[in-house]
């Protein structure tokens, strides 16, 4: 997970949602990505998507029967369908997503009996460094946005 979090620090420092992600495969690191859909004006940039391409790619096959993957936030339905697509063992994350979590905090994919894969979820890995991440990101973003001076009944000239 500190490999995510590293990962993550990187998303911030290029203005994006602080999310990290890692593939491991054999004990090593197989796959890496963070959060880049603002910068490659492409929605589908996601840590964990970014993450499983490279994967992907170093192993030749799509399918990545056998390794893990650990991302700083609960991954979106978009991000736990390409994970079940991608034959995945196990995933493991840090912080919960109440927004957009699919792993149990809006809705839980992995535990739908219908799909014919089944992913081994384990949430709260280094859940405080992940969330305080997300947390810092957001405030100074809230703060950048905020007027210079909200006095009401000012004259703005």
């Amino acid at each position: 997970m500190g490999a995510a979090l590293d990962l993550a620090t990187q998303a911030a420092a290029c203005g994006e949602v602080p999310v990290g992600a890692i593939v491991v495969c054999d004990g090593r690191i197989i796959g890496r990505g963070f959060n880049a859909p603002i910068s490659r004006h492409d929605p589908t940039a996601h840590a964990e998507i970014q993450a499983l391409r490279e994967a992907a790619a170093q192993i030749g096959n799509y399918r990545l029967v056998g390794c893990s993957l650990f991302v700083t936030l609960e991954p979106c339905a978009m991000c736990a369908g390409a994970i079940m697509h991608a034959r995945l063992e196990r995933l493991v994350f840090g912080a919960a997503d109440p927004k957009t979590g699919a792993c149990g905090s809006v809705v839980n994919l992995f535990s739908e009996g219908r799909l014919n894969h089944h992913t081994t979820v384990t949430g709260g890995l280094r859940e405080a460094e992940c969330g305080t991440m997300l947390s810092s990101f957001f405030r100074a973003r809230r703060a950048r946005r905020a007027p210079q001076d909200a006095t009401p009944g000012r004259d703005s000239a």
